[in-house]
């Protein structure tokens, strides 16, 4: 099942990278919409021009059609499917053509060609594109050592993540892009650097920074440009927390000694209570339901102690409630489990039976 996934992540991952590519490539166009818009202009007012002063001069062409051919064949330094002009005004349009060619097409070909081929030099608009091309994804503010960790967690367990640091030259950044994960260089209390992330099509936000005040800025501001997002916010003061979590329905975590497991969790839609430390062992409680795929699903509540070293708290099913149930109790797809463990811990058991 394992290699399963690992081949569906590829997959997912090369598709992804030719929809970027694409996406890319058509901004890069974008930005050089205004010399592209002065060469179509010289082209077709050379040819009207053209048109006009052959007729002017008794040296009538044809139609417009080839007027404008004939310029656009001059200007690629080809020789027209015509005899060469009598008049010498009809003749400058031979020599000036190809001069007007070199100067506005060489240069910006050159420089297109560069950037096309050379993403590294367009590091943000490529990390921009990489993002535009997700969907139902985790956008992940801060990339320090909680947040590293927590990437790295929802890379294990394959969730599409688009990254937001302002410290561009963090080690960790040259780690993330290594794992393909996009990292926009910006500050995410920007709406436009929210943007690049493509907050409109994010399931979740992640407010990892140490920074109280600026999480819960961009925590609003996310949830006003995307109301359905989910937002997972470090907040350092409990109190604050829980009245975040009260108030706007934020998942506020507030330890300190947070684990990346626990964000990880909260950010893949597991609901994840924050740790208590009994005699220095982190312990939370989350709820999972059983999918139709879960290795668990058909397996008893002493395989999932035993194999994941959990504590199975709760069953629910039918409607039913089924407290400290037993070893011998099955697990069925569709049934609702309250387990006990350490962040680690979970985070096997989510990874395993997403």
């Amino acid at each position: 099942m394992a290699k399963h996934k690992r081949n569906i992540r590829t997959r997912k991952h090369r598709w992804q990278h030719l929809r970027a590519s694409i996406r890319d490539t058509t901004i890069l166009l974008g930005e050089f919409r205004t010399a592209i818009l002065w060469f179509s202009t010289a082209i077709l007012g050379g040819g009207i021009l053209y048109h006009y002063l052959s007729n002017f001069v008794n040296e009538p062409i044809n139609s417009l059609a080839e007027s404008i051919y004939t310029v656009l064949t001059l200007t690629f330094l080809q020789p027209p499917n015509r005899d060469f002009p009598q008049h010498v005004v009809l003749q400058l349009f031979h020599f000036v053509m190809p001069l007007i060619g070199i100067v506005m097409l060489a240069q910006g070909l050159a420089d297109f060609g560069s950037l096309l081929f050379n993403r590294r030099s367009r590091s943000k608009e490529w990390e921009m594109a990489v993002a535009s091309t997700l969907n139902k994804h985790v956008i992940l503010v801060g990339l320090g050592h909680l947040g590293y960790r927590v990437a790295l967690k929802l890379h294990e367990i394959g969730e599409q993540i688009a990254v937001i640091e302002f410290n561009a030259n963090a080690d960790t950044v040259s780690a993330a892009r290594e794992l393909n994960i996009p990292v926009i260089h910006d500050d995410a209390v920007r709406p436009a650097a929210l943007e690049a992330a493509n907050i409109k099509d994010a399931r979740t936000i992640i407010l990892a920074s140490q920074n109280d005040s600026m999480n819960l800025q961009i925590a609003l501001k996310a949830r006003s440009m995307n109301p359905n997002i989910k937002v997972v916010i470090r907040i350092f003061d409990e109190d604050f927390a829980h009245a975040l979590q009260d108030q706007f329905g934020f998942v506020a975590l507030s330890a300190t000694e947070m684990a990346a497991p626990v964000f990880a969790a909260a950010a893949s839609g597991v609901d994840v209570t924050n740790p208590i430390s009994v005699e220095g062992q982190l312990l939370s409680l989350a709820r999972i339901t059983v999918s139709a795929d879960a290795e668990i699903a058909g397996k008893t509540v002493g395989y999932v102690e035993d194999h994941y070293h959990l504590s199975v708290v709760l069953i629910r099913y039918d409607h039913q409630s089924e407290m400290h149930p037993s070893h011998d109790s099955p697990i069925k797809a569709g049934y609702t489990l309250a387990v006990l463990g350490g962040p680690n811990e979970l985070h096997r058991f989510m990874h395993d039976n997403e």
